[in-house]
């Protein structure tokens, strides 16, 4: 009603000033929605209707709410469970590092934080109050300020010149070089052995000396296997090799660590490819959890196989031999664990630093994967131009990823959410599947474009556009009359 007479009394000029204001504002709205969806991943005005304004007309959301924690709660923990990366940097020599020259913090807030969490279960335990040396280091892995946790830790040798859980944090973050890192990482071997070998001739005396061999082996495991990294970065790299067979065959029950991931990378950068197929053949196993290291690598070994007399034009006339079937398989078979990789392995997407911990399936392990296996690829001739003419026929195979999986369990739907925490916020998180617009984002597109062609018609022509302004009133006015017969008597009534 209100709007009908309004129209039929503009002149040209405020009409003008109206279209003008309006196509402005609904455009600021859509690059706002545009915006808030690119760093998001949600609508802005979506997420305010149901959370804020839904309440106060009186809809019930409680329900819907405690539906969406539940169903969040039980993918995060089945399906988006956040593990240690097996190959993360050390803080001090190449986090920090970077940090120093490109001014740019690599690792979130919620990696570190998870990072201490993993301090506190394995390096802590039950009876380090009776420790004075112990007691302080527990402080120091709570502690958010590197520098009073490298303070707490000289503390700690002070009290106890033995103390391998104190030489492990200034390994980690005070030594600026590799080099550095490794010095104090023998310290804490030295002294981590020493300690290991008391707690296994009591460890069965109580289930606080359990507890305390428990810590005391995860410390020695811990520093066996930054040793071997250590040697690895160094290019000392047979050496590493035999560091983490050593270390794999003393403790067989830790696998869960994926010592078997440090081992891959090393054997590839030594080309003995025959070692790295044993070592798949043993872990690349039906019953066993993947990862992007495995599938690819094993992808890897079959596209080395063909891809160096491989060629598109070739293939597409004879059709393909049966090797390589078996790498285009293979290569299908990474892609739907992982559909982030390729775009990061043929170069298509810029890498960062690698977090301290990943989400297997998600953008995460693919910048971590790639990081370092990126010179794996390319040393092998052929290889990534097979990778490029075959990886887009992955989605071809799962055309809904979110329902069914081909070869694996749907891709599940909170990786990016959990990406999004893991990754720095200069980085572009990869997405999969694509998200569709919101709906909100092609209704403010549409309103400012109908707005600006509006303003611009009525630039060129004001009169003919108040003429049709109120041509559209006095339509309307008549189509309210039909629908409530005694409409039209108020509403002159109310014009008079």
């Amino acid at each position: 009603f209100f709007v009908t007479v309004f129209l039929s009394t503009l002149t040209p000029k405020f009409y003008f000033a109206l279209t003008v204001t309006s196509s402005f504002i609904s455009g600021l709205i859509f690059v706002f929605e545009w915006w808030h969806f690119r760093k998001y991943g949600t609508s802005f005005i979506e997420q305010v209707s149901v959370s804020h304004l839904r309440p106060l007309i009186g809809g019930n959301t409680s329900h819907v709410f405690n539906f969406k924690s539940t169903f969040f709660f039980f993918f995060y923990s089945s399906e988006c469970k956040v593990w240690r990366n097996p190959l993360n940097l050390f803080r001090g020599a190449e986090y920090s590092r970077y940090m120093w020259v490109t001014g740019k913090e690599p690792l979130t807030y919620y990696d570190m934080n998870l990072s201490a969490q993993d301090h506190q279960t394995f390096f802590t335990c039950d009876t380090d109050a009776l420790r004075p040396s112990d007691t302080v280091m527990q402080k120091a892995w709570r502690e958010r300020n590197p520098q009073a946790r490298i303070k707490a830790a000289y503390q700690a040798l002070e009290l106890n010149n033995d103390c391998a859980t104190a030489y492990v944090l200034l390994a980690e973050e005070e030594a600026t070089t590799i080099v550095d890192a490794e010095k104090y990482f023998k310290q804490a071997l030295k002294a981590g052995e020493m300690i290991y070998r008391k707690s296994q001739n009591c460890h069965s005396q109580s289930p606080q000396h359990e507890a305390q061999l428990r810590r005391d082996t995860n410390v020695l495991v811990y520093v066996k296997r930054r040793l071997a990294m250590c040697a690895r970065k160094l290019g000392r790299i047979r050496e590493a090799v035999k560091m983490m067979r050593d270390l794999m065959k003393e403790f067989p029950l830790l696998s869960m660590l994926n010592i078997h991931e440090n081992l891959l990378e090393a054997l590839l950068e030594l080309q003995a490819y025959a070692d790295v197929q044993a070592v798949l053949a043993k872990y690349d196993d039906i019953s066993l959890p993947k990862s992007a290291a495995i599938c690819y690598t094993a992808a890897l070994l079959k596209a080395r196989a063909v891809s160096e007399r491989f060629s598109p034009e070739t293939a597409s006339k004879r059709g393909l031999s049966t090797a390589e079937i078996n790498a285009v398989e293979a290569i299908h078979r990474a892609v739907e664990f992982n559909p982030h990789v390729p775009k990061y392995l043929l170069e298509m997407k810029s890498l960062v630093l690698p977090p301290e911990h990943i989400l297997k399936r998600g953008d995460s392990e693919a910048v971590a994967y790639a990081f370092f296996h990126l010179q794996h690829w390319k040393r092998i001739e052929g290889a990534l131009n097979l990778l490029h003419c075959t990886w887009e026929g992955t989605f071809r195979m799962i055309p809904y990823p979110l329902e069914k999986g081909h070869l694996f369990y749907p891709y599940p739907s909170c990786t990016e959410t959990a990406d999004r925490e893991l990754l720095p916020t200069f980085h572009e998180v990869s997405v999969y599947p694509q998200k569709e617009l919101p709906f909100f984002i092609h209704f403010t597109a549409g309103l400012c474009s109908f707005s600006a062609m509006l303003a611009l018609l009525t630039h060129q022509f004001p009169e003919l556009m108040v003429i049709f302004a109120k041509a559209v009133s006095t339509v309307s006015i008549m189509g309210l009359a039909k629908v409530s017969p005694g409409f039209l008597g108020i509403l002159r009534s109310r014009m008079k």
